[in-house]
């Protein structure tokens, strides 16, 4: 999921929408704009869709306002449907509050247990319901230190806005598993998921919201707080080898540069006497160019994709994932018939997408279909937010390289090593590869494997 807040801007909802749309790769099935005026007054819509189908210029002109959270929805089939849609609205004696997250708690059925043994009745399946539920408001105590409790009951990987009628709170995991980004805007800021989101509505980078801080934006500007004294740099690998823009700056390492740099490196570690390198778009493009510099051999457009077909690997289930691949991708003929050719793919998860794309490329007339992946084998799933469904599904799981090769129909198959990953990073970032070793950063609760 993708979240975006704005403080400090004369029309807030529109800074949110137009924020939202660098983040509409992040989740397309729905969205949602939270904000409040000047007067404390409160405006909100969500909807499911795209955010040019939740949002139009009638809709936004009624949420009037200078502070504000919006979302990007990335539902799997638990989190799916309207009311799972954030942001999510609490009204408190205290003070009311809004609150959007990305990430996932590995935590949140022993949590959802503690609240409901206590009374609290749930609405939603999500994890700001819970944390919100968690933020008890006393009148005498500044709102922070509710907050900063509540984070240190929650565990996993995790970006948190929390909004009031006159503040921000931008809260990152201690981990620093989920990216989260300040920008500055005029005489406001921005905060948001990834930097992409800044370039469309002319705000400038800061910096990172680091591990286990919270950053609060109000008229005093941005402050810091520590929430926790223990903090790693974490990043999630996946971020920067697929959900993550090219063109997104996080932990100090440029996406676009990671995944050149891979494939670079992937190219020395799974070399193929073929013709031609493809890239599998869009995610994979990166990795692709620098497959084909570091190798010589030529890059060419062997496939092409539909730019009005959603996502397929953030899509809830996996008969619209597999659909979508067929909608998404086709091969042009006359580059790849008659050829030997590496396919580049930021990575493979169940299997199903590669077999639907060696088969599109043979029937396009390709002579060998060498496939060489950007990402180590993924042998684990994803508790943090990543949708790589179970263990057993995995492609990797239980299957040696040879018999993966084979599953997918494939002349060969190759993974760029773990170290070889690490390295992408040149140093900026740590990465949490959990979901192709197995080192999960975090106590898995009931996650148990």
């Amino acid at each position: 999921m993708g979240v975006f807040g704005v403080y400090g801007a004369e029309k807030a909802s529109s800074v949110i929408y137009y924020g939202l749309h660098g983040l509409q790769h992040r989740g397309q099935e729905g969205a949602g704009i939270s904000v409040f005026d000047s007067e404390g007054n409160f405006y909100h819509h969500k909807g499911l869709g795209l955010i040019n189908e939740v949002f139009n210029g009638d809709r936004l002109s009624r949420l009037k306002g200078h502070i504000g959270i919006g979302t990007t929805q990335y539902a799997n089939v638990k989190k799916g449907g309207l009311d799972n849609v954030e942001p999510l609205y609490f009204h408190h004696r205290g003070g009311d509050m809004c609150i959007a997250g990305d990430g996932s708690l590995v935590n949140s059925s022993l949590i959802r247990e503690f609240l409901e043994s206590r009374g609290t009745i749930l609405h939603t399946m999500t994890d700001s319901e819970l944390l919100a539920n968690l933020i008890k408001k006393d009148k005498s105590e500044d709102r922070i230190f509710n907050i900063v409790r509540a984070l240190n009951m929650v565990e996993g990987g995790f970006a948190f806005l929390i909004m009031t009628k006159n503040r921000i709170y931008a809260c990152r995991d201690k981990y620093g598993i989920k990216p989260l980004v300040i920008g500055k805007l005029g005489d406001g800021y921005v905060v948001s998921s990834e930097s992409c989101s800044f370039e469309l509505i002319g705000a400038t980078l800061l910096r990172d919201v680091a591990p286990g801080e919270i950053v609060t934006i109000d008229e005093k500007g941005l402050r810091s707080r520590q929430f926790s004294q223990f903090k790693r740099h974490k990043m999630c690998g996946m971020e920067y080898i697929y959900l993550a823009r090219p063109d997104s700056d996080m932990d100090g390492c440029n996406v676009h540069n990671f995944r050149k740099e891979s494939g670079r490196i992937l190219a020395r570690e799974c070399p193929a006497d073929v013709d031609i390198v493809v890239g599998v778009p869009d995610s994979s493009l990166s990795a692709a160019m620098g497959y084909s510099e570091e190798s010589g051999i030529p890059y060419e457009m062997g496939l092409v994709k539909n730019r009005y077909v959603a996502r397929t690997f953030i899509q809830p289930l996996q008969e619209m994932r597999e659909k979508g691949v067929s909608m998404k991708l086709s091969a042009v003929r006359s580059v790849v018939n008659g050829k030997r050719l590496v396919l580049v793919d930021d990575s493979i998860v169940r299997g199903t997408t590669s077999i639907k794309i060696i088969n599109i490329l043979r029937n396009a007339g390709a002579k060998e279909v060498h496939v060489r992946i950007a990402s180590p084998m993924m042998t684990h799933p994803c508790y943090y937010g990543v949708d790589t469904s179970t263990k057993e599904e995995l492609l990797c799981n239980g299957r040696t390289l040879e018999e993966a090769c084979k599953a997918i129909g494939a002349d060969s198959l190759g993974y760029i090593s773990a170290e070889g990953c690490r390295a992408s990073t040149f140093g900026c970032s740590e990465l949490c590869l959990a979901c192709f070793d197995g080192e999960y950063p975090t106590d898995l609760y009931q996650n148990k494997e």
